[in-house]
């Protein structure tokens, strides 16, 4: 079979994405594990396919290199919004995009009828145990985790998908020490891992390690949950310029929903046979 892809990248967190609304692909994860490979197929931290809906203007389905599923990907659906557009699947602004983790808006700053960047309403956080989920009935804020023998302060939170975050100079973190925090006994279904550092109360650094991808150079949920995190906590403003390994972006906190705005760009398109 002969597929049309287009690889895409928001701050170096990079994606596949296919366009599936005449139902070609019926097995996800293994089309995605074969399309992520960076020696034998395109190369990416995930896919992203196209879908119709009813209740959207479109329906995002993304999985993870390792051919896992995830509700939601916040650089995933930057890059997913600016290919709905330039490809003229949705030329509305905003653009409504269904998503494992509900329906999200996606406001597009355009330049020449090209996307250049992308405000994404990412919904509201949850702490709730449950919904992480976590081992049982009490929250993680600023809770000590013991994994892979070492100790850590860590806030977890579902913010579209889990994730975890351990506050501290990256200088003194090893962000391969997110494969223990990722897979420890304290989460069931696994959690993102953010190692976040606050330099001053409206910016801060954080590197990501994704579940089911690994070390990415950005994850915008991630980034959205240290914003969280660290506002609740007292130590940043409800508006943070985030610092990840591949650039920058902003993230607001209000009082019932989360704002992140970040680029996007093309890299290359083509066919591959799979």
């Amino acid at each position: 079979m002969i597929l049309d892809f287009l690889k895409i990248e928001g701050l170096g967190n990079d994606f596949v994405v296919i366009d599936n609304r005449e139902n070609i692909i019926k097995d996800y994860s293994l089309i995605t594990r074969k399309l992520c490979s960076r020696r034998f197929g395109i190369g990416g931290d995930g896919v992203l396919f196209v879908e119709n809906s009813e209740e959207a203007d479109c329906e995002m389905i993304i999985y993870n290199a390792d051919g896992s599923y995830a509700a939601m990907c916040g650089n995933g659906i930057r890059c997913f919004a600016k290919y709905v557009y330039e490809k003229k699947i949705c030329m509305c602004n905003p653009i409504t995009i269904k998503t494992g983790d509900g329906i999200k808006k996606a406001y597009l700053e355009l330049e020449n009828d090209k996307v250049e960047n992308v405000k994404i309403n990412m919904g509201k956080e949850s702490f709730n145990p449950k919904n992480i989920p976590l081992v049982g009935e009490e929250e993680f804020i600023n809770k000590t985790i013991v994994a892979g023998n070492k100790e850590y302060r860590v806030t977890s939170l579902l913010m579209g998908v889990p994730h975890t975050v351990v506050l501290g100079a990256l200088k003194d973190i090893d962000i391969n020490e997110g494969a223990f925090i990722e897979k420890s006994e304290y989460f069931p279904k696994g959690t993102n891992v953010n190692f976040c550092e606050v330099i001053n109360n409206e910016y801060i650094k954080v590197k990501t390690w994704e579940r089911g991808a690994g070390a990415t150079l950005a994850c915008g949920t991630g980034s959205c949950a240290c914003a969280v995190v660290t506002s609740k906590l007292g130590l940043t403003n409800n508006k943070v310029t985030v610092e990840v390994p591949g650039g920058k972006m902003m993230v607001e906190v209000n009082e019932n929903e989360v704002y992140m705005i970040g680029p996007c760009n093309i890299v290359f398109e083509g066919t591959i046979e799979i």
